[in-house]
């Protein structure tokens, strides 16, 4: 019979108070947990005594029932059927159920809530997984057999093995073993070896961080151990600047403020650092030891993948009254990121595959390059080609005998015909091209994290770029400030700062009006309205001012004196930032924060100390952030808010200008945000702040009744100004834009700024040349709006569209397909107001309407999902942080080195791996040919014209390296290709890699395979072995010849490659004389006859290359003339 034991009646009481409900008072009673032991599938009688409401009853925690507020406790529930309980299906790509099937043997069941007791681990509920990291693929006994069946799962290496295999056949082998074996298993060893260094350096990155010492509170004192070892339950000490081991409630900190910081660039990519708080319950206590000696547990959430929330409730039992305190994200500390300030404690509540940053670990969407996908279509036709010549040469005999046997045998006479070696040398190229461009100096800092579509960067179409950040530089400059009928600009800053002046050093008696001029009145109103507002930006933000030693001052002077010279803002925002470093330019400085106040310093020195009564953050859901304060001298509660003007318009009182206002600093290219104010009574906080907590200790649905109570003060605010902030083009993002165009690349901009700034943005930046027209799709929100608005831009001719986030969507709802076509004919495409998802629905659809490349570039953690999304991404390490570098293929520090990486590198990386898996194809199909040649003049006998180190030697140590150096050939210099970006237009086509050049090699190859083989068999005397000598020789010599014959710009290893090739095999001729006369290569006959043929063979290749570019010659070779 199972049983379910239940725990967590304790936290019934917290459930119940934010819901609305109250305990029965058998419920009341239980002073500690007890466990109830139900048999699932049986009918609960009476659990205990509730009565529930008459319509709506509640079952709250696996059949504890409450009682309503509005029936009393009268009445009985009987029969209530126990349900088990059902969690939600992930749709994640990760194993949530654990390491293997069994997953409970590894403590690793369905993720569950948890009651975590403080210093105690034994009392755990569950066993939860070990702390410790493991990233990598395989372990030391599934390394060999899971690398083996990664290679083989797919049908070409998997045809090899199987030809390899068959020579164990008498009937179908064809010469010595080793001529299969040797070349399979040269590439199957240069993918071990490749796959053995990441194995092993993925390993030492985790035993080193799994390796880590850290401090540990025990009942025997301070104790050390390994992060490995660290348990759910456990505290943790965590000093400054050291990694947080395992996700934690932040318990106490040794800083006077009774705060720390965060750096959570490893965990979310931003640069920024975050403010947490302890519980303020362990952080009265005097000493950490205190921790050990008080009976308190926290109920955490199960575990899951969201890193910026988090639900749980810390409760103390031995306190007079228990004490109860919300847990949010502000009291969390994820594995991952690194203390930056003080000593911290907290207690371990998740650990090794239930951290927050493993759960975020995800493999990203694997992208295989148009490239690779045109390589495997030629490679099927070659098969194809394989079978066909196979069942011709058996029909030519009438399928004579046991004919079945002499197809597989000519399948492996031919097998040449599909080279196995395509795939290892196109690989180990993308690996120089990586090289390559990491080592580029004119590009410092790029990083490639995706070294298998290089040539993917030579193709693109259509490139789709954020706009902050990426096109500017993120970096914000306060520009303008606007109160409705007075605005300030940068030339009349000092106008606001006399006014701020004015405001702290007039007495605070007022003139009386019957005495004041009139002039006099209406000055001291502008003067009270800017210092009002200057004291509003100053106060609503989440500004840290820290202070650090300058080698003059320590920190702890600097912090006492609020030392101007020591102070360094923190924040989430550059925008903040901005704003806070203004006030202090016009006199209202931040100069001390911590959790609970802030202080200011007016312009004659005075300090004013705020206590922070609440902070409502910014999200990308609100697009506001509010702060509730009050001034210590007055004793007066102000609510303060700002955000973005869609919202605010809502909230603040109703006024005349705020839209048409918003709408003129966006066209100047600002950004906007709307600053308001409420003051409050004591009484109406009180009664806020009842609801409110209320609000944050509910375990269900938290987030919804916090912002229903937060939007009950959001109401009739006055509006105090409206601030604009200019973000900045970064360096070059004019000429690399026109680069692009020029190149035939369609830039769009997705971006969630307002309409008018993206415009004025897309406009500053050329992205829109001064010729075009700009259609403004105007806001539709129904299918007839959006067919009226379409019909009316397909009236327009060559202009570049721009489009809201919201009409876009009701376009794609209803229009999707005349939409893409319209907008794909624009020139430039501009999508503001646009959300993550919808970032990569638009990169999706141009994929699937267009069947074009796209390359998606962005700098924050809004633009992961549109660079994971496209065939290209690319991120720019920026004032956001790193999250987008992290995730993109492609790494760069300024958008102006996109031009170079793309001109340059993309476009050589394309024609080489064009040019470099053309010339192994003719390789192959040259030796095949003469295979071909051989058996037909022989009665077709499925006989092998080269046998042993032949044929081995052929395709590596006779041609490789001269086939390989194609790697590094060029047509134009980086400059020319940077200078004339049409040359990247011809790209587009795909013409290096077609079916039109493919056809020509073949026919090259047919040509010289027959040439070489037919003159062979004229010009031999008198022995088998001087054909296979003449032939042979005049083989290798042709294929250097045509490497020669191809290479359009000669590098010094071109030349060492093809000498040293030529040497190889010269001096291997001493050892091979099992398979040719080595007298008779000594004789003038020999060498006259391989002259002849070799000459016969590359001299009309030569001449015809020489007419093409003197009557036809390609684009490049005209800048190079």
């Amino acid at each position: 019979m199972c049983r379910v034991k239940i725990h967590y009646l304790e936290m019934v009481k917290t459930q119940a108070l934010a819901t609305g409900f109250k305990l029965s008072d058998s419920v009341q009673s239980l002073n500690k947990p007890r466990p109830i032991f139900v048999d699932l599938g049986m009918t609960v009688t009476s659990v205990h005594s509730c009565t529930p409401s008459s319509h709506n009853p509640q079952r709250l925690l696996r059949g504890v029932c409450l009682a309503s507020p509005s029936t009393g406790a009268a009445g009985m529930t009987d029969n209530i059927p126990l349900q088990p309980v059902r969690h939600k299906k992930r749709h994640d790509n990760k194993n949530r159920n654990g390491c293997c099937p069994w997953s409970r043997c590894c403590g690793m069941g369905d993720f569950r809530p948890r009651t975590v007791w403080l210093g105690h681990p034994e009392k755990r509920e569950q066993r939860y997984p070990r702390n410790v990291i493991n990233n990598q693929k395989y372990n030391f006994f599934t390394f060999l057999p899971g690398v083996l069946f990664n290679q083989f799962k797919y049908f070409f290496n998997l045809y090899f093995l199987l030809l390899a295999c068959s020579q164990f056949v008498n009937e179908l082998r064809l010469g010595a073993l080793y001529t299969y074996w040797v070349p399979l298993g040269f590439v199957l060893i240069i993918t071990i070896a490749r796959e053995a260094v990441e194995e092993i350096r993925c390993y030492c990155r985790d035993k080193e961080v799994n390796s880590q010492i850290y401090s540990k509170l025990s009942t025997r004192g301070t104790v050390k151990v390994k992060s490995s070892g660290i348990q759910v339950g456990d505290l943790i000490i965590v000093e400054k600047n050291q990694r947080v081991p395992a996700d934690m409630i932040f318990l106490r900190t040794s800083e006077r403020n009774g705060s720390c910081f965060l750096r959570t660039d490893q965990l979310d990519g931003e640069t920024d650092w975050k403010l947490r708080l302890p519980v303020a319950c362990t952080q009265r206590l005097p000493t950490a030891a205190d921790l050990l000696q008080i009976r308190s547990y926290v109920y955490a959430e199960e575990p899951n993948i969201d890193i910026h929330n988090f639900i749980g409730t810390f409760t103390r039992e031995d306190g007079d009254p228990p004490v109860n305190e919300s847990l949010s994200i502000e009291n969390t500390l994820w594995a991952s990121t690194v203390i930056a300030s003080g000593t911290v404690v907290g207690v371990v509540i998740y650990t090794g595959k239930e951290l927050r940053s493993v759960m975020n670990t995800s493999n990203p969407r694997h992208k295989v390059g148009l490239f690779d996908l045109e390589v495997n279509c030629l490679t099927k036709i070659l098969f194809g080609a394989l079978v066909v010549v196979s069942l011709v040469m058996v029909a030519l005999q009438h399928f004579a005998g046991r004919w079945y046997l002499q197809i597989f045998r000519f399948l492996l006479l031919f097998s040449n015909i599909v080279p196995i070696s395509l795939r290892v040398n196109l690989d180990m190229g993308k690996m120089v091209f990586s090289w390559m461009i990491r080592r580029d100096s004119k590009i410092p800092g790029t990083v490639v994290r995706a070294s298998t579509i290089p040539e993917q960067l030579g193709r693109i179409s259509y490139l789709l770029t954020d706009k902050t950040g990426t096109l500017t530089q993120n970096e914000m400059v306060f520009r303008r400030l606007h109160l409705g009928t007075v605005a300030y600009g940068m030339d009349s800053m000092d106008e606001v700062q006399s006014h701020v002046f004015s405001a702290y050093t007039q007495p605070s008696h007022d003139v009386p009006a019957s005495r004041a001029p009139a002039a006099t009145k209406v000055r001291k109103t502008i003067s009270s309205r800017v210092h009002e507002a200057v004291k509003a930006i100053a106060l609503v933000h989440c500004v840290t001012p820290v202070y650090e030693a300058n080698g003059v001052t320590d920190q702890a002077e600097a912090e006492q004196h609020y030392e101007d010279t020591c102070r360094v803002y923190q924040a989430a925002s550059p925008d903040e930032v901005s704003l806070v470093q203004w006030t202090e330019s016009v006199g209202l400085t931040l100069v001390g924060r911590d959790h609970n106040s802030m202080q200011l310093r007016t312009p004659s020195g005075q300090i004013l100390n705020f206590t922070i009564l609440q902070i409502f953050p910014f999200t990308y859901e609100s697009k506001r952030m509010g702060i509730i304060v009050r001034d210590e001298s007055t004793g007066e509660i102000s609510f303060y808010m700002k955000g973005a003007d869609v919202v605010m318009a809502g909230i603040v009182q109703y006024n005349d200008w705020l839209e048409e206002e918003c709408g003129n600093m966006a066209r100047e290219g600002l950004r906007v945000l709307v600053v308001s104010k409420k003051s409050l009574t004591e009484e109406q906080y009180q009664d806020f702040e009842a609801r409110y907590i209320q609000a944050k200790l509910s375990v269900h649905d938290r987030s919804l009744k916090v912002a229903t109570v937060i939007e009950s003060l959001e109401m009739e605010m006055e509006l105090l100004c409206l601030t604009g902030v200019e973000d900045q083009l970064q360096a070059d993002v004019r000429p690399t834009l026109e680069i692009l165009r020029n190149a035939g690349i369609k830039v769009w901009m997705l971006t969630g700024d307002k309409l008018e700034t993206a415009t004025c943005t897309a406009k500053n930046a050329h992205l829109v040349t001064r010729n075009q027209d700009i259609h403004i799709f105007r806001s539709v929100t129904t299918r007839g709006e959006a067919h009226l608005e379409l019909n009316a831009f397909r009236r327009k001719h060559d202009c570049a569209l721009v489009i809201s986030g919201d009409s876009l969507e009701v376009c794609l709802k209803f229009y999707e397909y005349e939409f893409m076509e319209l907008a794909c004919q624009c020139p430039a495409v501009v999508c503001c107001r646009c959300a993550p998802t919808q970032k990569a629905q638009i990169v999706r659809l141009l994929q699937e309407r267009t069947g074009k490349l796209t390359c998606a570039v962005g700098d924050g953690g809004n633009d992961v999902s549109m660079i994971q999304e496209a065939d290209c991404g690319v991120g720019v390490e920026g004032k956001e942080g790193k999250q987008a570098s992290l995730a993109a293929d492609f790494s760069v520090t300024q958008f102006k080195h996109l031009g170079r990486l793309l001109m340059v590198h993309g476009r050589n990386s394309y024609k080489r791996s064009a040019g470099l898996s053309q010339f192994v194809i003719h390789r192959s199909l040259c030796i095949s040919t003469m295979q071909a040649v051989f058996s037909s003049v022989f009665y077709f006998a499925s006989v092998p014209l080269y046998q042993g180190f032949l044929i081995i030697g052929y395709s590596t140590i006779y041609t490789m390296f001269p086939v390989f150096s194609l790697v590094l050939d060029k047509d134009v210099k980086s400059e020319v290709a940077m200078l004339y970006p049409e040359l990247y237009k011809d790209l587009l086509k795909g013409r290096p890699l077609s079916f039109k050049t493919f056809l020509i090699w073949v026919l090259i190859s047919i040509y010289q395979g027959s040439i070489i083989m037919y003159g062979a068999l004229l010009l031999f005397e008198s022995e088998f072995v001087h054909i296979v000598a003449i032939s042979f020789t005049s083989l290798i010599l042709t294929e250097l010849l045509m490497v020669a014959l191809t290479i359009q710009t000669w590098h010094w290893l071109m030349i060492v490659a093809e000498l040293l090739s030529l040497a190889c095999y010269i001096a291997s001729l001493v050892f091979l004389h099992e398979f040719i006369d080595v007298y008779f290569i000594a004789t003038l006959s020999f060498l006259w006859k391989v002259t002849v043929i070799t000459l016969v063979s590359c001299l009309p290749l030569y001449i015809l290359k020489y007419l093409r570019r003197r009557f036809s010659p390609p684009n490049y070779s005209k800048l190079t003339s």
